[in-house]
């Protein structure tokens, strides 16, 4: 498959959808929602989105069937951003190449803007046609991810190592959450609303929970941050690559409809942004 061709539609197609989901810029309050919709489209790779569909259809699923979950973690990653730029977290001027939410619009916007990106998620995860018992599973998941157990729990990590020790521990701790476990709740929300059977959705969630982190080791890695800080350049490429080897692997059992989560996969682990 073409995978650069293969992103760009997928890209189009989140696109489109997400433009049609958020509230229009004009519905009021205004502030809010244009705010909202600056965070939300323009540039993006949308690779959690994509990740989604991908599981869908690896598992004999239609991308129609994730698309609203696809736009709802796509909304929860916005809203990460968001908050992650504001003075008492990164404190970033810039994202994407333009002005960050907060400076645009000002830090009490900037803090409700990922609040109701976050809160609106949710009412997405409830849009798609399924029965109630993959709801409420595909919303457990993704609060999982996100949670204590995963995001936000690696995001309290990453503010307190300043004030301790740097060590292996903590730096696998954020690294599985504060980056892995969104994108490894991406591919079982997937594989979730593709009506996956036990021995695939193992399999899957095995791939996630991999490439999730392969994604941060990239990062470190491009970054010179994190596991390269303590641990080196090499060994940190080394056990990219084998856990991307290992969750391409998990595949094969999937067949050909999961050659876009291997190609996925090769993409996060030499992506170059």
């Amino acid at each position: 498959m073409d995978l650069k061709s293969y992103l760009k539609r997928r890209q189009n197609l989140i696109n489109r959808a997400l433009e049609r989901a958020l509230p229009p810029s004009q519905a009021v309050p205004i502030s809010i929602h244009r705010a909202m919709r600056y965070s939300v489209l323009g540039e993006g790779k949308r690779i959690r989105p994509i990740l989604a569909l991908a599981a869908c259809e690896a598992v004999g699923g239609k991308a129609s069937d994730a698309l609203h979950a696809a736009c709802a973690l796509e909304l929860i990653h916005a809203y990460s951003l968001v908050h992650d730029d504001l003075p008492a977290m990164d404190d970033d001027d810039f994202r994407r190449g333009k002005p960050s939410c907060h400076k645009k619009f000002g830090e009490a916007i900037g803090i409700l803007t990922g609040d109701a990106l976050l809160t609106y998620a949710f009412e997405l995860l409830t849009r798609a046609n399924h029965d109630a018992s993959v709801h409420l599973k595909v919303i457990q998941e993704v609060a999982r991810g996100i949670g204590t157990e995963g995001m936000i729990g690696g995001q309290v990590a990453d503010v307190a190592i300043p004030n301790r020790r740097l060590n292996a521990q903590a730096i696998e701790f954020i690294n599985r959450r504060k980056t892995g476990a969104l994108i490894s709740a991406s591919v079982r929300v997937g594989a979730l609303l593709g009506r996956a059977k036990p021995e695939s959705y193992r399999l899957l969630c095995k791939y996630g929970d991999q490439i999730g982190l392969v994604f941060q080791l990239v990062d470190d890695l491009l970054d010179k941050d994190g596991a390269v800080r303590l641990s080196g350049k090499e060994p940190v490429r080394r056990r990219a690559e084998a856990l991307a080897h290992s969750a391409i692997s998990a595949l094969e059992p999937l067949g050909h409809r999961a050659e876009p989560l291997r190609q996925l996969a090769r993409f996060i682990l030499t992506r170059t942004s």
